[in-house]
């Protein structure tokens, strides 16, 4: 018989961006995308995003983390990893939800991504109108 693999799954969203979440029992390595955390997301801020959740619960050290991040860019699969990091920490344990909840890391930003207007430039930029 296999040994079974204990892991807490979370998905989360932030404008295009989707990332699914697993968290694994092991000493607090952060993988994304099967590259190195600090490879994957370069900027201290995005980093810093994507740990606030563990740290808030001092689980830091507990799970080894895995993240799969698709769609959007950096900063949108960042958000996307807080949330789905926040919602497998409460699939874990279901008392950390309170103070989760209270920081706003179980809160979906529901800002989204908007369409290009047809005869526009994007979304809201229009083409330079001219009078004559």
């Amino acid at each position: 018989m296999a040994a079974t693999l204990v892991q807490y799954l979370g998905t989360g969203r932030r404008k295009r961006s989707v990332a699914r979440v697993f968290l694994r029992p092991g000493k607090g390595d952060i993988t994304v995308n099967h590259r190195a955390f600090g490879e994957y997301f370069v900027t201290e801020s995005t980093r810093a995003v994507v740990r606030q959740p563990l740290t808030a619960t001092e689980t830091i050290d507990k799970f080894d983390v895995l993240i799969l991040a698709d769609g959007g860019g950096v900063a949108g699969q960042a958000g996307a990893a807080r949330l789905g990091v926040s919602r497998a920490l409460v699939e874990f344990n279901a008392e950390l939800r309170a103070k989760l909840k209270k920081l706003g890391y179980l809160t979906r930003d529901p800002r989204a991504h908007e369409r290009k207007k047809y005869g526009q430039k994007g979304a809201r930029k229009r083409f330079q109108f001219s009078k004559r």
